[in-house]
């Protein structure tokens, strides 16, 4: 599941209306190669679903996900900054070792999430 917190949903509202674009257009968030750290975070706008998606909503914003991405951003928040030198898009990623200091890119380490997955009770 990926979630928004209330600033990046109030932000996300605001850059519709700007733009002129109908408030029920989705978000599509997914990764690529890349960046300083090896994947980076992608952002748009996109009202195209196809089979491979995942759907969620979020702060009343309709969210995309490809399957793939969501491997690797499953359980990620995303947040706004106001900072006057960190302005925007903030990744909070639970299954990111770590990632480069404008935060857009990051190293995923599978062994994070397994951390985070809760034990069970009795032997499969």
């Amino acid at each position: 599941m990926i979630t928004l917190t209330e600033n990046a949903a109030k932000e996300i509202r605001k850059v519709k209306e700007e733009e002129g674009m109908p408030l029920d257009v989705p978000v599509r968030i997914g990764i690529k190669g890349g960046g300083c750290s090896g994947f980076t975070y992608t952002f748009e706008f996109d009202s195209k679903m196809t089979k491979m998606d995942l759907e969620f909503q979020s702060q009343g914003i309709h969210i995309l996900v490809d399957k793939k991405s969501h491997i690797y951003i499953d359980g990620t928040e995303v947040d706004w900054s106001y900072d006057l030198m960190d302005r925007g898009l903030k990744f909070k990623n639970p299954a990111a070792k770590g990632s480069c200091g404008c935060g857009t890119s990051f190293i995923y380490d599978p062994q994070e999430k397994q951390k985070s997955l809760p034990t069970l009770p009795f032997e499969l």
